[in-house]
């Protein structure tokens, strides 16, 4: 059996012709079955003789039905244009040009990601200062369930809707300043995105699949951006998206190159107002408004004295439902208690959950009414017309109900390992958060940063926390070695971009340069 486990491995290897004595060595004949080998009967083969015929596997990239794109000026702007890859049998894409639309300094596309029965949408803007050379980067909002289009229209894109009817305005401070984005609406029932046959996607790891899917077949298509620098980067849920599709990136990269790929050049993770881990997050409820870590408490005495009491009943109970050994069940009713005592406080105040500086304008609509103005604007028929969203998708929402992550309890999973991991592998990690944010605050991100277990935690918790400006005035303050950056964003919100958008760009564009904060 093990002999024949050797030999499986040993001719699976690509494009290599072996002699046995190369896979392993013997001193009598190896009986060499039919199935193993490409013969009809059972051979005897010495060592140092090769065996016959010699394996070879070619590389799946130089085969004739592999055509790819080449260029993204062959794409046109009236018709798809579809890039496949010959690794991604189920995984096509569909990407057209967008002209005169959002960013008419640069160009821009519109596309689905198409997988089966499943269907991203998603959006590319070239950069505004070189974008033959620069570096690309990927964004994901969160939720889970919640639009990427909030992020472009709303935030970090390279313009934003203030009013549905006259239409988007050139946003000075976007990220594709210096950059290439993406802005991918995920999993399927977001936005844009729409599946057939009722078929959805319940995990991050599944939906990390078919991130690092497209992410391949685009660079392979596309090849000014073979060897391009590539951050992935998302806010709030994107906590746990990012570790997991840059880890879906890396390890897939092994594959690439065995078949004769060029790798992607993973070149950094970027969580801003993260949900990472869960468990670190509990007693940074009671710290945001209870102590003046970012203003001065919220809640009364009385309540805050319950929710400190409540404290460590809620962290045993969910250390050992949801941490130590997952018990959904136990893991669902530890996280319900939590909520309730440590959430549920501030939630009755109607404050607003991502700016504790503010009330929640409108519930329906994250507390931010110009979220009503983006979803107006995207439901216009012209849009979608301009857009090429496909005829399936039924009507924009900011955010849908509709997805599968929570009845998989993926929310209550940390994806703390998974940023451990990049780390030891050379991938830059920058974690930014907003000190006004309340639902994934800086203290409880903080926290994770330091309790993280990797070789460079030492050198990271020694490491000053010190203040980084912009323009000559204070930014935020912020941590950094062997890779992790630790960088909070004054008077900001849940979302940075929105609220801080000078000191945003600076900071992003001080990462992609790899020069300190």
């Amino acid at each position: 059996m093990l002999a024949t486990t050797a030999l499986l491995l040993g001719i699976a290897q690509v494009g290599a012709a072996y002699s046995v004595s190369e896979i392993l060595p013997v001193q009598d004949p190896i009986p060499v079955w039919p199935g193993i080998l490409p013969v009809q009967d059972p051979i005897a083969v010495w060592p140092g003789e090769e065996l016959y015929p010699p394996f070879e596997c070619p590389s799946a990239l130089s085969t004739p039905e592999f055509n790819p794109v080449g260029s993204l000026s062959a794409v046109r702007p009236d018709a798809y244009t579809t890039l496949t890859h010959p690794l991604f049998t189920r995984h096509s894409v569909r990407i057209k040009q967008s002209t005169d639309f959002c960013d008419t300094t640069v160009n821009s596309y519109t596309g689905y990601i198409d997988v089966d029965a499943k269907h991203l949408f998603f959006y590319f803007f070239e950069s505004r200062s070189n974008p033959d050379k620069d570096d690309v980067l990927f964004w994901t909002n969160g939720g889970p369930g919640c639009s990427s289009q909030l992020g472009l229209y709303m935030e970090l894109g390279p313009c934003r809707v203030v009013n549905a009817t006259e239409g988007p305005k050139f946003h000075p401070e976007s990220w594709n300043s210096n950059a290439n984005v993406f802005f991918v609406d995920q999993p399927v029932g977001v936005g844009y995105s729409y599946a057939e046959h009722g078929i959805t996607v319940g995990t991050t790891e599944e939906a990390a699949d078919d991130i690092a899917a497209f992410i391949a077949i685009f660079f392979e298509n596309f090849s000014s951006f073979k060897g391009r620098s590539l951050h992935l980067a998302g806010e709030s849920y994107g906590g746990r998206y990012i570790p997991l599709f840059a880890a879906a990136v890396y390890d897939q990269n092994a594959l690439l190159a065995a078949v004769g790929g060029t790798p992607i050049n993973l070149t950094s993770g970027i969580i801003g107002n993260g949900f990472t881990d869960p468990a670190a997050m509990l007693p940074s409820f009671h710290a945001m408004t209870c102590t003046p870590a970012s203003l001065p408490p919220v809640l009364d005495i009385s309540t805050c004295v319950r929710m400190k009491k409540a404290l460590p009943r809620c962290q045993k109970w969910y250390k050992t439902a949801c941490v130590d050994q997952f018990d959904s069940m136990s893991c669902h009713a530890a996280n319900a208690f939590c909520e309730t005592e440590l959430l549920g406080p501030y939630e009755l105040t109607g404050g607003n959950p991502y700016d504790i500086s503010k009330s929640c304008e409108d519930p329906d609509a994250l507390c931010y009414p110009v979220t009503n103005s983006i979803v107006e604007y995207l439901n216009r028929p012209d849009v979608l017309d301009a857009l090429g969203v496909d005829p399936h998708v039924r009507g924009f929402a900011s955010c849908s109900d509709s997805v599968a992550f929570l009845q998989s309890a993926d929310d209550l999973r940390p994806s703390v390992d998974y940023v451990e991991g990049l780390l030891e592998r050379g991938v830059a990690v920058l974690i930014y958060v907003g000190t006004y944010d309340w639902i994934c605050n800086w203290v409880g991100n903080e926290q994770w940063t330091l309790d993280m277990d990797w070789s460079g935690k030492d050198a990271f918790g020694r490491a000053p926390l010190r203040a980084w400006e912009v323009d000559g005035a204070v930014a935020g303050k912020t941590r950094s070695a062997a890779g992790l950056t630790f960088a909070t964003v004054d008077a900001a919100g849940h979302m940075v971009p929105y609220d801080k958008p000078k000191q945003a760009l600076a900071l992003i564009n001080r990462w992609l340069a790899k020069e300190p904060l």
